[in-house]
């Protein structure tokens, strides 16, 4: 049931168009929050928008292409003017490696689309959206993540890696950004039942999916705020005791779990 919970804020949702994105804008329309939907395509974009005004939310779609920074600086703008300022940045947007095969027989063109999308593209949210969340000493961020940015796959190697260097971003303006007030969290929604995901090889045969309503539910408590002690930090939402690491934030912090780090192989590992 809606509480309203999230009334008066601005969430800017990347990928809205379908899939998880959209659930994730029609979920944070119904806690009262104004969404900015941003996808490639108009049509889609707009049938989350009437979906979203039917939870009593106010919105705005704009078609842009993430990985053009002119265009997202655009999308910025829009979303700002008719909403207001952004409070909630959800990172979504993202692509898949079009086969599963070894890197030497991959196109390099889509490998390098794959990479461009999951990693350009948050920059360039993250480029265009922070200066006002630093400026206002407030905001979040939510780059939806996948279990594939900390387990090596040579089968998915555009995915997989982009997906860790987008982690790996998000550990290196942790720091910075806390000075602020500024939240950035990464979370991985585990395996969900969207067209890109039920389109991989891998997952073909699978009959048990991650809930995408648990993914939103989780989102908006993001946006409330619960896991802001997690700051910098990796979540899996399908497979972690979501209230377990909330209790243990403190500890996580003071011994730097849920981030890339190198392993030691010795106690004086001169890496440490």
């Amino acid at each position: 049931m809606s509480t309203g919970s999230l009334t008066g804020r601005v969430a800017l949702v990347t990928g809205a168009g379908r899939g998880i994105g959209r659930e994730i804008a029609i979920g944070l329309a119904a806690e009262g929050m104004a969404v900015g939907l941003v996808g490639r395509t108009h049509g889609t974009l707009s049938d989350t928008l009437k979906e979203c005004v039917k939870r009593g939310s106010r919105g705005v779609a704009v078609t842009a292409d993430v990985c053009r920074p002119g265009s997202v600086r655009e999308a910025v703008r829009l979303v700002e003017r008719d909403l207001g300022p952004i409070d909630l940045l959800v990172n979504n947007a993202g692509q898949v490696d079009a086969a599963e095969v070894p890197v030497w027989e991959t196109d390099p063109t889509q490998w390098w689309r794959v990479v461009e999308t999951n990693l350009r593209g948050p920059y360039n949210l993250l480029r265009c959206v922070l200066p006002g969340m630093v400026a206002r000493r407030s905001g979040r961020v939510l780059n939806l993540n996948s279990g594939f940015a900390v387990r090596p796959d040579g089968h998915y190697t555009a995915y997989a890696t982009s997906k860790g260097a987008l982690l790996q971003l998000s550990d290196n303006i942790a720091d910075s950004l806390a000075r602020y007030g500024v939240v950035v969290l990464d979370i991985s929604p585990g395996a969900v039942a969207t067209d890109m995901t039920a389109g991989m090889p891998m997952f073909r045969d699978n009959r048990t999916w991650a809930s995408i309503p648990y993914m939103v539910a989780v989102t908006v408590d993001v946006a409330r705020g619960r896991f802001d002690g997690l700051h910098g930090r990796f979540v899996h939402a399908e497979r972690d005791d979501l209230a377990e690491l909330v209790e243990q934030a403190e500890e996580i912090r003071r011994t730097d779990a849920r981030t890339l780090r190198l392993r030691p192989y010795k106690d004086d590992d001169p890496m440490v």
